[in-house]
């Protein structure tokens, strides 16, 4: 992919634990479709980011972890990329592990821009893991996490034990409905679970470090 007036800057950000064992020849298989979309003919020629203030894409083999503060300039069709990515991770994920995806529009200008318009900009939360009940279990963590945040500001945390107890209730409902899917790491755009949605009302600050 060309970055030549590339519309969107996209930003990938998470940490995925590995398999004791993995060697860096898996991982960077496991991401050729990241270093090859941003045109590298490697993983180590790919790792670094469109800004050099990000970390990139590391491998931490004393911790066995993945680490992605990365951002590559490109379009819609990235989105192809993160699937097959997602896919392979998912064989050498130690853990269920979130990963967060910006799309930031290049081409907005907030200051200029009418107050009308919006911005293109997007956000997807992906989930890989080596089973589905590793990945279930990381998007109920979040989701729970996302709603005792919301809700402490009204109730004591003491209270909410009755509200945590109905979403595992949902999401065992939804592991048995969804313990077969191929599709259950690679949620639809927008969708991606707890965050996840559409660019507008204010951009999406980036990661700092």
């Amino acid at each position: 992919m060309s970055s030549y007036n590339a519309p969107f800057e996209i930003h990938v950000h998470g940490q995925v634990p590995l398999r004791p064992g993995t060697r860096f020849e898996q991982l960077q298989e496991a991401l050729k479709p990241l270093w090859k979309y941003a045109g590298a003919r490697s993983l180590a020629d790919g790792a670094a980011s469109a800004y050099e203030e990000e970390p990139g894409i590391k491998f931490d083999t004393k911790e066995n972890m993945l680490q992605m503060c990365w951002t590559v300039l490109g379009d819609e069709d990235f989105r192809q990329s993160l699937d097959e990515m997602c896919m392979s991770l998912n064989e050498l994920a130690e853990q269920g592990a979130a990963i967060e995806v910006t799309f930031y529009d290049a081409e907005f200008d907030e200051e200029e821009a009418p107050e009308d318009e919006e911005s293109r900009d997007d956000f997807v939360m992906l989930f890989v893991g080596p089973t589905p009940a590793a990945i279930m279990q990381v998007q109920r963590d979040l989701l729970v996490q996302d709603v005792v945040n919301l809700m402490e500001r009204h109730f004591d945390g003491s209270e909410l034990g009755g509200v945590v107890a109905e979403i595992d209730k949902l999401f065992s409902q939804r592991f048995d409905a969804l313990v077969n899917s191929l599709e259950i790491g690679k949620p639809p755009r927008g969708t991606g679970g707890p965050g996840a949605g559409h660019g507008g009302g204010g951009r999406r600050p980036r990661h700092l470090h």
